[in-house]
């Protein structure tokens, strides 16, 4: 069997074959502390569950609109009108099996074969290999730890060309946990502005997850002009812990929404029907969870990095929004040599090493573009993260050079 050229082009996430890898070792009673996972710890919050047990109950199992009922679209609307002070409809927003189908959609319906989609990196792993599925060029524009992996106006501005068709941006970010600042956000979108056939991708699935005193500003809110050439992404994955759930929306102009809601139909139709419920209740309904969750968050973030950064050669900015750090480790531990004698060289051979001997999960750096860094979710309890950084910090500290 010959499988196509663009299923051997990309690459399986890391993030998922980490977490798997994780989980496979506790099933055999191994004691691994897992940084792996993107998602909240906490249980999606009960009133969220019991809509779509009423609907479940209720019949609600037939097929629905692929873009979602109307109830659940005005739901999204009447969210991001609320919320961040937007004007838009349901005829504004597709309903889809979570984020990361949200964005799939958006680059088939955008993304012709040679277009360039600028994409800051670090980013998250699933980036680049939608571009290339949808046939277009990604072209990296490369941040450091003492920019808290942020791109400037002048970077941007340099980057672009006439081939230019997407920018992307993730803030807060996955992976890094940092995120731009409002005044940071609208200089980019001062540079957006000067170039007419630049769209911009929005990827706010954190949005509700900020601490450490930056606020969050949605960018297709910064300047209209660049608005209306803006697509914005979520999801209630991160923020109602609905990870399995699958339930992500975009927002962006009606003609966009109906070229997705045509492949969405070819692809999958409409999201799980009894979820559509859920949907209405999570944005609609009592957000004190999510309040519970974002302290918890900020209060791990701060402690992780704390604890991270007096390990000996670990560089690591200090997160302000999701639940990740992203320390530097080539100084601590490239060229040295783990317990085995075998040579660390890259976030890779630093991330299996660092499982094999000190049975403690991370996911390398290199698939999300930096090479010498390495992800840790704190979507995890305290007693677990002073667990897992005492076994990181015995590790570099044992390593021999």
């Amino acid at each position: 069997m010959e499988l196509s050229n663009r299923v051997k082009a990309i690459k399986p996430s890391s993030t998922l074959a980490v977490t798997a890898r994780a989980k496979a070792l506790k099933a055999q009673g191994v004691d691994v502390v897992s940084f792996g996972a993107g998602e909240p710890d906490f249980d999606t919050p009960q009133n969220i569950k019991i809509a779509a047990t009423k609907a479940l109950d209720a019949g609600v199992t037939k097929y629905q609109p692929t873009a979602g009922t109307p109830e659940a679209r005005k739901a999204v609307a009447n969210y991001m009108n609320s919320q961040h002070g937007y004007s838009v409809g349901p005829e504004n927003v597709i309903i889809s099996c979570g984020g990361k189908h949200s964005l799939y959609l958006a680059f088939m319906a955008l993304v012709n074969p040679g277009d360039e989609v600028l994409l800051p990196a670090p980013y998250w792993v699933s980036y680049p290999e939608q571009v290339k599925l949808a046939g277009g060029t990604v072209k990296e524009l490369q941040t450091t730890p003492e920019s808290d992996f942020k791109i400037t106006p002048a970077q941007l501005e340099a980057a672009i060309t006439p081939k230019s068709k997407v920018l992307v941006i993730n803030s807060p970010s996955n992976p890094t946990g940092t995120m731009y600042s409002p005044e940071e956000l609208k200089a980019l979108a001062d540079v957006v502005a000067k170039h007419p056939n630049l769209l911009v991708f929005s990827d706010e699935i954190y949005e509700r997850l900020v601490f450490g005193g930056v606020k969050f500003a949605s960018f297709g809110k910064l300047r209209a002009d660049v608005g209306e050439r803006t697509v914005t992404f979520n999801c209630l994955s991160k923020t109602y812990a609905m990870t399995g759930w699958r339930v992500g929306f975009t927002i962006g102009p009606a003609a966009l929404v109906k070229a997705m809601d045509d492949l969405q139909g070819q692809m999958t139709s409409n999201i799980t029907s009894f979820c559509l419920p859920a949907v209405v209740e999570a944005l609609g309904g009592p957000q004190d969870e999510v309040e519970t969750m974002r302290k918890a968050f900020a209060e791990r973030g701060e402690h992780i990095h704390k604890r991270l950064a007096k390990i000996p050669g670990v560089k690591c900015p200090k997160p302000t929004g999701a639940f990740y750090v992203f320390p530097d480790i080539a100084e601590a531990a490239f060229g040295k040599k783990d317990p085995a004698g075998k040579v660390i060289g890259t976030a890779g051979d630093f991330a299996a090493a660092l499982l094999e001997h000190a049975k403690v999960a991370v996911v390398p750096g290199e698939d999300f573009g930096a090479p010498k860094h390495i992800r840790l979710s704190f979507a995890t309890s305290m007693e677990q993260i002073d667990k897992g950084v005492d076994r990181i910090a015995d590790f570099i500290k044992n390593l021999k050079k």
